[in-house]
């Protein structure tokens, strides 16, 4: 083969596929100023719904991702290699990665759904997977809670997601359940008045529903009653606190005891000569 030859053919081959890898160039760039606009138009569409930061994150991340992976493919078709192959080695691939990673792939489904159903928001007090405290941070793969004595907990989604979920601060509204016991000798209906004079009396006990005193057990040494009120969830453990304390001081002042434990014990006394 000639000089000539060689050149001409180096040419064509220059040519051919100088075109293509200018082609793929052109194709990736203008594909990844699409994925940019797409990202920041979902983005824009969520935040303007006033959707969780959480939810504006992952899908306008998604949007981006999925233009993305069709301009990974429209560059590789550039080259003659055929798509439906690509997408085998890749399925071939994504078969065996989900195989080695199964532990975090499942705490990736479970955020997802955690993400998209919300059964909680950061913010919220949850009782989840054996951990309970506030909502930091929602992740895919993990929830970062802070519990009340202030240690971080990071706990995987799966976890959550495959237990029982109690959000403590869903709803507006929480009631206060105390059981506070009095002597068989105070006068009962002396003491119901007491507690719900002292409900009555803090502000943030609410008329609706009403707060509720009940006699709950007759126990083996006390008169044991139920003292209900509701408060707004934000004012949950103040008016806990409040409403115990006060009830306490309030029974003291109007001669109701609460009484200690005790047992009463018979003696029997054994005849002479048995």
């Amino acid at each position: 083969m000639d000089l000539d030859a060689v050149i001409e053919k180096l040419t064509d081959y220059g040519v051919t596929y100088g075109v293509k890898i200018v082609g793929a160039i052109v194709i990736l760039i203008i594909g990844r100023i699409v994925a940019s606009i797409v990202r920041k138009l979902v983005r824009k569409a969520m935040s303007r719904r006033k959707t969780d930061e959480t939810l504006v994150s992952f899908f306008s991340a998604m949007a981006h991702t999925i233009v993305m992976i069709f301009v990974l493919v429209a560059v590789i078709a550039q080259f003659g290699i055929h798509v439906t192959s690509f997408v085998a080695i890749l399925a071939a691939a994504g078969f065996a990665i989900g195989f080695a990673l199964q532990g975090s792939l499942s705490n990736f489904a479970a955020g997802v759904m955690i993400i998209v159903f919300r059964p909680y928001k950061i913010g919220d007090f949850i009782d989840a997977a054996g951990v309970a405290g506030v909502v930091k941070e929602v992740h895919l793969f993990n929830t970062i809670i802070n519990t009340p004595d202030n240690i971080k907990v990071i706990v995987p989604n799966s976890k959550i997601y495959g237990d029982v979920i109690k959000n403590v601060t869903g709803n507006d509204t929480r009631r206060i359940d105390l059981v506070i016991g009095i002597s068989y000798n105070s006068p009962i209906g002396k003491a119901m008045e007491v507690a719900m004079n002292v409900m009555k009396q803090d502000e943030r006990v609410l008329d609706d529903p009403e707060p509720q005193v009940a006699v709950s057990e007759l126990a083996d040494s006390s008169v044991n009653l139920v003292v209900r009120p509701w408060v707004k969830k934000e004012d949950y453990w103040g008016a806990r606190f409040d409403v115990t304390h006060k009830i306490k001081e309030a029974f003291d002042a109007n001669g109701i005891e609460i009484p200690f434990p005790q047992h009463v014990i018979h003696m029997a006394s054994e005849e002479a000569g048995d």
